[in-house]
């Protein structure tokens, strides 16, 4: 008898917004997005750059091992992103396809750690 695999399988989702509502169908999929009875096409989609860029922001408290590294909690898409000399959000996209599982781990465990 064979033992399942322990390790869970990571679903990656589409990053397609519409009205600020995430795509909640997985990565690449075919057809239009949705998010629940939303659904709508890529020309109705969101720009990509997040609206939460030029805010105001403050260093998110570190973990123990200093992430996340002097960067702010942007308030709209909820990432951590690097600010300017005048403190506010450097202009970012909600989503960044080059994050690792490894960041997404460390961003999981400081939501974790710091209940809003």
């Amino acid at each position: 008898m064979t033992q399942p695999d322990a390790t869970p399988s990571v679903v990656r989702f589409c990053r397609s917004r519409n009205t600020g509502r995430r795509c909640t169908r997985h990565l690449d999929h075919p057809g239009l997005h949705r998010h629940r009875a939303i659904m709508w096409t890529d020309a109705a989609a969101d720009a990509p750059r997040c609206e939460g860029s030029g805010s105001p922001g403050r260093p998110a408290p570190p973990l123990d091992d200093g992430y996340p590294h002097g960067r702010a909690l942007c308030p709209a898409c909820l990432r951590f992103v690097d600010l300017d000399d005048s403190a506010h959000l450097v202009e970012h996209e909600t989503s960044d396809a080059d994050e690792s599982d490894a960041d997404r781990e460390r961003r999981r465990t400081w939501f974790n750690t710091h209940p809003g």
